[in-house]
């Protein structure tokens, strides 16, 4: 059975950092990647990264967030530093096979199949 289970969110200040970790088991998946979500809005993608540890990066969290996996690829994180309150969401971790030599998107994660169940991220000023 595959299963992707999210940990590390919390509530932090503004300026403080978080890292959030997820651990795929059942598969190992060419692509994951992190989404976010607010209640009453649009799922946003984070960032993305491919089996060759190609990443890549929403705008909005550029030079803050890095994601990152381990290599046997069944663990997937996100630094997260210089939160602001407007980072305060649930953070999901997303993963598909992807073809060969493909590279992922971060605004293609909100359209990965297999999803965890999130964890939350609080940023207060």
């Amino acid at each position: 059975q595959v299963q992707l289970v999210e940990s590390g969110g919390g509530s932090v200040q503004a300026g403080g950092s978080l890292r959030l970790s997820c651990v795929a088991s059942g598969y190992i998946y060419s692509c994951m990647g992190w989404f976010r979500q607010v209640p009453g809005k649009e799922r946003e993608g984070v960032a993305a990264i491919d089996w060759y540890d190609r990443t890549d990066y929403a705008d909005f969290v550029k030079g803050r967030f890095t994601i990152s996996r381990d290599s046997a690829k069944r663990n997937l994180y996100l630094q997260m530093n210089s939160l602001s309150p407007e980072d305060t969401a649930m953070y999901y971790c997303a993963a598909k096979e992807c073809p060969t030599n493909y590279y992922a998107r971060s605004g293609e994660v909100v359209t990965f199949t297999n999803k965890g169940q999130g964890t939350q991220v609080t940023v207060s000023s």
